[in-house]
């Protein structure tokens, strides 16, 4: 098996443009290396690494998935802006235009994989199509492209053990080249059937046309994903609604709708958990954290995460300092 380094987003083993760095990238702070699994350009790229630097990339890409484990990839397309974590994975459609950079960081684990051209519908026509069709026309390709909601995804039980499974494989190093190749069917079956049920969410939007309820869909979680990726500083209703490209009681019921929660009720609970997170993961001060997450008040964070978490950020983090050391 052919095992090479390419730059993010690098669509075809055979662009001279884009020369692969280095046949693996192997050191005492880690790896970095893409597995080519077949001879299209389907390419799978893991990275753990330790003390990475500031990295910044852009250009067109294929269909694609990025799955962050630790550290974070901040992603910008087609006016929507990504951070991924270890807690979500972030789908781009074929011929995107997009972005990645990312902080130092004292430690980086991802895994990007591209799949090839016309992959992915030639998995979704083998589920779609009837069988005699299959038999009378194996071969035969679809000329339709086929697209999927763009946005972040949590981790469900479809789509992502099949990715965890392909991690631990690369992790142990076991670059096995039929396993893989059904690996990336296996993963694109899930992809298919996560659309389908995102379709069905896009069904419950109050609006006549199927075109519009897709379109509300699409600008209400662009909007979500990027209060997510916006979690460092105070964001306002008329900005948040302006992502959407909606008025702001438009986006206000559209928001409610979706997600069971205002704006503002969704914005303060993913500020929590970032706070949570840092309080277990970090030595920043409270004050720090406080801000950090976006709040502008020391005394209203404090209040938040004690009717949210029941006790105090500094209690919360001796808590579970003293549950670290029990273990």
């Amino acid at each position: 098996m052919m095992i090479t380094v390419y730059p993010e987003g690098c669509t075809s083993t055979e662009d001279d443009s884009t020369p692969p760095i280095l046949s693996r990238v192997e050191t005492s702070y880690g790896e970095m290396r893409t597995i080519l699994p077949h001879s299209e350009a389907t390419k799978i790229v893991y990275s753990r690494r330790r003390d990475t630097d500031e990295y910044f990339w852009q250009g067109d890409g294929p269909l694609s998935l990025k799955c962050w484990f630790t550290g974070q990839g901040l992603y910008e397309a087609d006016g929507g802006r990504f951070a991924v974590t270890q807690g979500s994975y972030l789908l781009l459609n074929g011929g995107q235009r997009y972005s990645v950079s990312r902080e130092r960081e004292d430690e980086e684990e991802s895994l990007l994989i591209f799949f090839a051209a016309g992959f992915a519908e030639e998995v979704y026509r083998s589920l779609a199509t009837p069988f005699y069709r299959l038999l009378d026309e194996p071969w035969h390709r679809e000329r339709s492209t086929a697209r999927f909601y763009q946005r972040l995804y949590p981790h469900d039980p479809i789509l992502w053990p099949r990715m965890n499974r392909l991690r631990l494989l690369l992790m142990d190093r076991k670059e096995e080249p039929g396993w893989i190749v059904e690996q990336l069917h296996g993963l694109l079956e899930g992809l298919l059937q996560v659309h389908r049920d995102v379709q069905k969410e896009v069904d419950q939007i109050s609006a006549c046309r199927p075109a519009t309820r897709e379109e509300l869909y699409r600008r209400i979680h662009y909007a979500r994903d990027y209060a997510a990726a916006s979690l460092d500083r105070p964001l306002t209703l008329q900005e948040w609604a302006g992502v959407a490209c909606l008025s702001p009681n438009h986006f206000l019921r559209t928001f409610k709708q979706i997600f069971h929660s205002t704006p503002h009720q969704y914005l303060t609970r993913l500020r929590l958990e970032k706070a949570q997170d840092l309080l277990r993961k970090t030595d920043r001060s409270v004050t720090e954290i406080c801000f950090d997450v976006g709040f502008e008040s020391l005394g209203s964070f404090s209040t938040l995460f004690r009717r949210h978490c029941g006790v105090s950020p500094q209690a919360y983090r001796l808590r579970h300092a003293s549950a670290r050391l029990s273990f």
